[in-house]
């Protein structure tokens, strides 16, 4: 069978007549897929001019034909190369399904900036799927010899780009979750009605992808133009979105994405650098929200669960910026008022997504208040659930077997099952040595990437600040906390440090190592995991609220410790290894696992 051939053309009305006058009826007559960019030659290693490298990627069955449309427009005809990838084998499914799968990874390498709609992103099967993913993977090999990839696939897959790119095919349920949500959104915009919708799911449903996509969507719609209707032909996924009404609904529409945390607000932004349409201006803390000059019309919270109630902040700064904002916003200083508050306060509609089992320290929200959030959106029609696993490979049932092995689903603690749930091919192994595992992870990391040891805040952090020393030891085994809470899993060194919960939380690996450190405890006589709080150092985790005048009592600390261990054992894709400290647990949960 005959391999694909890859055409390139300088994008010139005068170059691309004679190419077709060629005699080559594959020109006008023949599914194939095309990219346009503007000199790839020319901008490797040049870092001013890659900012702003352009590619676009389509498929037709008129590739001559589509490129006169193309050289017509505005948005295409400063682009200078032009790309024609063509099989004797090619049909318009492995047409598509090519399309979107360059698309994701040129996304993901983030050398270009990449000018496709996400709402074409497809991933249907079709037949002899098998062989053509292994045809594609020789085309990659091409393209990146030709300078339009600047890594391998390993590489772009693990990367963050990749991972939140809003360029990805979504699930049934997300897709219908994305459907509701815009479709009410215009509603709600027509008749000027508020709105409060709520997008709930469990670890690794994608909650945060969804979030990306929908942003990414609804500036697409406001965005596009008479070109883009050529080159949609109705089988995108949500192509009936694309009218001029929603257009000018969205045309002056201020919108900003609230992410408490962190890490993982720095690597949307970096994402939303690479993004037409997106800006990561857009993405901020709840305090910037609050101290904004204007109001939004829509605000998009990530990880809400992580939005803060009045509590002592990290910073005294925080602390008085909470203060300041609550008084602008509601006239004096009322500490019942949260974060949740002023982000209603702040914009006419909002969009929630949430998971309250993933709370994890006194300072979030209150579970009430996130359990009343998901009963009115449920009255008014705006709640959203998510239900596909879509990282960890074990089948939809793995997050509640984590969450009953905690007994953090049960009110009388674990309940080891009557037998383990077969994950398939998912590595869910107990290890009785953390030094074996630890090598297991260094093993992982070789292999595929993106493996690392996390661990409870269940020792203080001596090196805090570079400083010299270890911070976790168990017998002969001595490593480090992360030197970063900023992108620490793509950080140099970190496959020789351990993460806390808080540089993991919303992020991927490969394979996690998950040290249950000696802040859980099984209690023999009483057959319940209980805290020893001297064991557990996040200061932040079990201080009492002050403000609130609120003690958090040891089950209110068990609480919160289980669900900090429920995340870091949801965080693995391909597995996930465990090492308990106390022995009593660990022959606890070891009827809950496959042991090494």
């Amino acid at each position: 069978m005959t391999s694909s051939e890859i055409i390139r053309l300088p994008f010139d009305r005068a170059e691309l007549a004679v190419w077709s006058r060629s005699g080559d009826k594959r020109v006008s007559n023949w599914p194939v897929v095309y990219i346009l960019d503007d000199d790839t030659q020319t901008a490797a290693g040049n870092k001013k001019r890659e900012q702003r490298r352009k590619i676009y990627v389509g498929e037709s069955l008129n590739v001559a034909a589509r490129m006169r449309q193309h050289l017509a427009s505005i948005e295409r005809s400063h682009l200078t190369n032009l790309r024609v990838i063509i099989d004797d084998t090619f049909n318009k499914s492995v047409c598509l399904h090519l399309e979107s799968y360059l698309i994701e990874l040129l996304s993901g390498d983030g050398a270009f900036e990449v000018l496709n709609r996400n709402d074409g992103i497809v991933d249907a099967d079709y037949y002899n799927r098998a062989f053509y993913q292994d045809r594609f993977d020789e085309i990659f090999d091409q393209l990146k010899l030709a300078g339009v990839f600047t890594r391998t696939i390993p590489e772009i897959i693990n990367s963050d780009l990749f991972k939140l790119s809003p360029f990805k095919s979504l699930t049934d349920d997300q897709a219908f979750a994305v459907e509701g949500v815009v479709k009410s959104l215009f509603d709600d915009l027509r008749s000027n009605d508020r709105s409060t919708t709520v997008i709930q799911g469990d670890p690794g449903t994608g909650k945060t992808v969804v979030a990306i996509y929908l942003l990414k969507l609804l500036a697409d719609i406001r965005s596009s133009t008479d070109l883009d209707a050529l080159d949609d032909d109705g089988d995108s996924l949500f192509s009936e979105l694309f009218t001029d009404e929603h257009g000018m609904l969205l045309r002056d529409l201020r919108i900003g994405f609230v992410i408490p945390q962190q890490s993982l607000r720095k690597s949307v932004q970096k994402v939303f650098r690479k993004t037409p349409g997106l800006d990561p201006a857009m993405v901020m803390t709840a305090f910037e929200m609050g101290e904004s000059e204007h109001d939004f019309d829509l605000l998009i919270v990530d990880e809400t669960h992580r939005l803060n109630q009045r509590a002592n902040q990290p910073a005294a700064t925080l602390n008085t910026k909470f203060r300041d904002i609550t008084t602008k916003l509601f006239g004096h200083d009322d500490t019942s008022k949260t974060q949740l508050d002023w982000i209603k306060a702040r914009s006419t509609h909002q969009i929630f997504l949430v998971d309250p089992a993933q709370s994890v320290k006194p300072a979030d929200i209150p579970i009430e208040l996130l359990q009343q959030l998901v009963v009115d959106a449920k009255a008014a029609h705006h709640h959203h659930p998510l239900l596909s696993q879509m990282r960890v490979r074990a089948g939809s049932d793995y997050v509640g077997h984590v969450r009953r092995m905690l007994g953090a689903a049960t009110e009388s603690g674990p309940q080891p099952p009557a037998s383990v749930p077969d994950f398939g091919d998912y590595d869910f192994r107990m290890f009785d040595d953390v030094s074996v595992m630890r090598a297991e992870i260094v093993r992982r990391d070789r292999e595929v990437g993106l493996s690392r040891l996390v661990a409870g805040y269940a020792w203080e952090w001596k090196t805090k600040g570079n400083k010299p020393g270890h911070d976790i030891e168990i017998g002969d085994f001595r490593m480090r906390w992360n030197s970063t809470q900023t992108d620490w899993i793509a950080s140099p060194g970190s496959l020789d440090e351990v993460g806390s919960i808080h540089t993991v939380q919303g992020y991927d690996l490969n394979y996690a190592g998950v040290i249950i450190g000696p802040d859980l405890r099984f209690d023999t006589t009483t057959g319940r995991i209980v805290v020893d709080r001297a064991s557990y150092f996040d200061k932040k985790g079990k201080e009492a609220n002050k403000a609130l005048g609120r003690v958090y009592s040891d089950n209110d600390l068990l609480w919160y410790i289980q669900n900090v261990y429920a995340v870091l054992l949801t965080r693995g894709i391909r597995g996930t290894y465990v090492y308990v400290h106390d022995p009593a647990l660990r022959e606890r949960l070891r009827q809950s696992m496959r042991i090494h």
